[in-house]
């Protein structure tokens, strides 16, 4: 028996993954150089949010949820710093590693999963010139358009009433119709990624 490094790493369990660009992201101690935006925008675009209990022929996917929640916290604020706006963009880009568990799970698993999710965003902020952690400030404004986005998918997606929906989620954030009518559709994989490859392009234009 031998206790080599070499052997002692083939016995660990591997804790990394290998994207479609060739990166390989290691969970345990994410590097932001191996963080590319086109891995985030494919893999979003493939998990379902609200665990695929959504009305529609696709699921409602991360991806669009993302760009929901920058589209409330634009509508919002239409001269808000396009830097928060990628934050909010970026909100919820570990799911593309860890997958979207909803917040009752989230509450049941605890501390270990946050520990992940915090290690792998605040890669993927420096990855693209954002604090690894935000200031308290931003953090409440994308939490409010969050649970605002939240509220909207909750009343047109996922069965729940208006009643229930205000009391877990708070306030309809009042986006225009048409804005809801089209970030409430839910579109198939391949436009989610490609509308969220565009809208994180512009604002790094």
């Amino acid at each position: 028996m031998t206790n080599s490094p070499t052997a002692m790493r083939a016995a660990s369990p591997r804790v990394w993954q290998r994207m479609l660009s060739g990166r390989r992201l290691d969970l345990l101690d994410p590097s932001p150089l191996d963080v590319e935006f086109a891995d985030i925008a494919h893999g979003l675009a493939r998990v379902a949010r609200w665990n695929g209990q959504t009305s529609g022929a696709h699921i409602f996917s991360v991806a669009q949820h993302t760009l929901l929640v920058e589209a409330v916290m634009r509508e919002k604020n239409p001269r808000i710093d396009a830097r928060l706006r990628l934050a909010a963009l970026l909100h919820d880009a570990p799911e593309y590693v860890i997958g979207d568990m909803i917040s009752p799970f989230k509450a049941v698993i605890g501390e270990s999963y946050k520990r992940v999710e915090r290690r792998l965003l605040g890669a993927i902020h420096i990855r693209f010139g954002l604090p690894a952690v935000l200031d308290e400030a931003i953090e409440r404004q994308i939490k409010a358009a969050d649970r605002g986005s939240a509220y909207l998918e909750a009343i047109h997606l996922a069965g729940f009433t208006k009643t229930e929906a205000k009391r877990l989620f708070g306030n309809d954030p009042g986006l225009p119709e048409a804005m809801v009518e089209d970030y409430l559709t839910p579109w198939p994989a391949g436009k989610a990624e490609k509308r969220l490859l565009a809208r994180f392009q512009s604002l790094q234009d």
